[in-house]
């Protein structure tokens, strides 16, 4: 029975990474929704994953593609196939100027102010009760 194997058709998914605690580890939540059977409302199903990351390049709220591959632990069976986003702090553009940084503006001579003059009130002089 000489039949060439079939290549395994692997299962990829899109998450975030949401934690980074482990080497060569991180782990990934999945977001999926689906439609209850009985009310018809959008559900988020959310799941985590063990992923294996070889390089260590991924951080913290990247968006990865992650791939199903052999047991490499008792809990990770995936591996980061690529990054697709990163983090939005990588991708902020930096400030030009820091406000914490920039020196107060050259302080102005004071300008003598006068007092201004009141006059008092007089009771008005009407009609009494």
């Amino acid at each position: 029975m000489d039949t060439p194997k079939q290549a395994a058709r692997k299962t990829t998914k899109v998450g975030t990474v949401v934690a980074k605690k482990m080497k060569k580890t991180v782990t990934v939540q999945v977001e999926r929704q689906i439609r209850h059977p009985l009310y018809r409302k959008t559900i988020r199903r959310k799941q985590t994953f063990l992923v294996h990351d070889e390089a260590e390049t991924c951080k913290v709220g990247d968006i990865v593609r992650i791939i199903e591959t052999r047991p490499i632990s008792k809990t990770k069976r995936w591996r980061v196939l690529a990054v697709i986003g990163l983090t939005p702090a990588l991708t902020a553009t930096p400030i030009d100027t820091n406000p914490i940084e920039m020196k107060p503006p050259a302080a102005a001579e004071p300008v003598e102010t006068k007092p201004v003059e009141t006059k008092p009130v007089e009771p008005e002089t009407g009609e009494s009760r």
